[in-house]
């Protein structure tokens, strides 16, 4: 039941001895040996290196801004994208500055000797050109590419290249699953030791959301291995790491996190620490801002994550709905097939549930306010949302039928009796309090101390509620970051309302984030009120 890291013995041909793990090699002139200076700028998962202009190492090696250089220190070797300035109060002539993850990796103290010096240009850039060119790559090609985006040999422009050539041209599912594959194989792989290692995913695109942190409990409850790693948001208001950490800490040590699920059953944390997949890592910071998410990528990132993190069977949501990720029926059976295959051949027995997407989940948007959701399902509260509360007991029945003493059909009925028991509170709350529990009331949450509310433009019925317009008011109010800011939901899908009825609350901390909130609400409030027969239709398979 302790992790540990495996390797697939002879999966990878032989490679030339990597630069990132040769002897140093320390500067011949030590009059051009530079000190190491931490320089505090986030650059979000891309090392950066900064070299004054008038450095005479800058000088004498003919270094280009933004190429790629190789930064040592006591032994530690990272590769990084060179910034040229100008300004002595950021680098002096003599010094050598990193970003705050470069920094980091290499794991010295500020003022620690440094060398740096030309990086060798990636070896699979010719697998990558022919990828733009929109040729079909092969396992050993996509081998190669990973490994190097994995080690950051690749530039931004480089790693946009990549996504933008993969998306534009659409993997074959033969390319999906070597590019899984090869995800895989760039970073740790944890051994549970048991079977089966259970858990849930999302693709996402619904607000809200917030299954996973009833799922889990529950079923660790029943006594299956749940180890729950999860993501902060990329887009979205709130990922599950993101509301987790409302009532707990959820940045552990990997050995800390095997003791608790060793003891508890589950967990749920950040899984940042854990270094599973850093390729994936690494594509996200450019898929993020280009708003990608390409049908592709989205299996291979998924489906990498999960098998590293030990887990041999999965349930997977896929929402439909008209602002949902997937839209329509058609397109959910091809993306349920595709991760049919790939997780076929990497040896994961997947159970894909297509749910409803219409519409955001819960009645709280951000991370405080979804905190207060799940803590009341938890708590059996007759004000808990019923949505909520009913998809994560369907979840947790299919999760639950994985157990070969469970009949097929039987998991709904034993995960409500576990909910309604206090036994998936009970699993929580130990969960909670061994990652570090928080102060929290669900009674009294630390909704943002500003406020305004949307109310019905008419009286009708709401026939539309638009998930990613609800999701981006919610982001402009401040969530993630500001823990209380977000989206109260008053009104869903079939709700008669008049004029002036009051639809949503929206939360912030700052004036200037309540102000743009209420300009969107104002352009688009992400609500449709209309006649009852225009509710749109309702896509499920349970």
């Amino acid at each position: 039941m302790t992790p540990h890291d495996t390797k697939d013995a002879g999966a990878v041909p032989p490679v030339a001895p990597d630069p990132l793990t040769a002897a140093p090699d320390p500067v011949a002139d030590a009059s051009l040996q530079l000190v190491l200076r931490r320089v505090a700028i986030d650059t979000y998962r891309e090392n950066v290196a900064y070299l004054h202009r008038d450095c005479p190492v800058y000088r004498a090696e003919g270094f280009q801004a933004l190429s790629k250089v190789e930064v040592r220190a006591n032994g530690q070797c990272i590769l990084a994208s060179l910034n040229v300035v100008d300004d002595e109060r950021i680098v002096g002539c003599r010094e050598l500055g990193v970003s705050e993850d470069a920094f980091d990796q290499l794991g010295v103290e500020d003022g620690h000797p440094a060398s740096i010096s030309q990086a060798e240009p990636p070896s699979s850039i010719p697998a990558l050109r022919r990828k733009i060119d929109g040729e079909r790559l092969e396992q050993d090609d996509f081998r190669a590419i990973v490994r190097d985006i994995a080690a950051h040999r690749y530039s931004k422009i480089e790693l946009t290249a990549f996504v933008v050539a993969s998306s534009r041209g659409e993997l074959d599912r033969e390319e999906v699953y070597f590019l899984t594959n090869a995800m895989v194989l760039s970073g740790s792989r944890l051994d549970w030791r048991e079977h089966p290692v259970v858990d849930k995913h999302c693709i996402g695109g619904i607000p809200g959301n917030r299954t996973s942190m009833l799922v889990v409990p529950i079923v660790a409850a029943h006594g299956m291995l749940c180890p729950k790693t999860s993501s902060r948001a990329i887009t979205s208001p709130a990922g599950t790491a993101d509301t987790m950490e409302v009532l707990a800490n959820v940045e552990l040590p990997m050995e800390t996190l095997a003791d608790i699920v060793r003891e508890h059953r589950g967990c749920l944390a950040w899984g940042g620490t854990a270094r599973l997949s850093p390729a994936d890592d690494v594509l996200i910071s450019v898929e993020r801002p280009l708003s990608i998410d390409s049908p592709g990528q989205m299996v291979a990132s998924i489906l990498s994550k999960k098998i590293a993190a030990g887990s041999t069977h999965l349930v997977l949501d896929i929402p439909v709905g008209p602002t949902a990720k997937v839209r329509s029926m058609s397109e959910a059976q091809r993306l349920r097939k595709l991760f049919e295959f790939v997780a076929g051949r990497i040896n994961l027995t997947l159970d894909v549930v297509i749910t409803d997407g219409r519409q955001p989940i819960g009645n709280g948007i951000g991370p405080v306010l979804e905190a207060r959701d799940v803590m009341k399902v938890l708590e059996n509260d007759p004000s808990a949302p019923d949505d909520l509360r009913q998809k994560a007991l369907r979840l947790a029945g299919r999760m639950l039928e994985f157990d070969p003493d469970v009949r097929g059909g039987e998991g709904f009925a034993i995960a409500r009796d576990i909910l309604d028991s206090g036994r998936a509170l009970a699993r929580m709350q130990a969960i909670i309090d061994a990652q570090g529990a928080k102060p929290f009331l669900p009674d009294q949450p630390r909704c943002g101390r500003l406020s305004f509310d949307v109310k019905a433009p008419a009286d009708g019925v709401v026939t539309g509620i638009d998930n990613q317009q609800i999701a981006r008011i919610a982001r402009l109010a401040g969530a993630p970051k500001v823990q209380g800011a977000g989206v109260d939901l008053f009104c869903k899908l079939g709700a008669a309302v008049k004029h002036g009825t009051p639809l949503f609350r929206v939360y912030a901390d700052y004036s200037a984030d309540l102000e743009f909130a209420r300009q969107a609400c104002e352009r688009n409030s992400g609500y449709m009120v209309g006649a009852a027969d225009e509710v749109p239709h309702r896509y499920v398979e349970f």
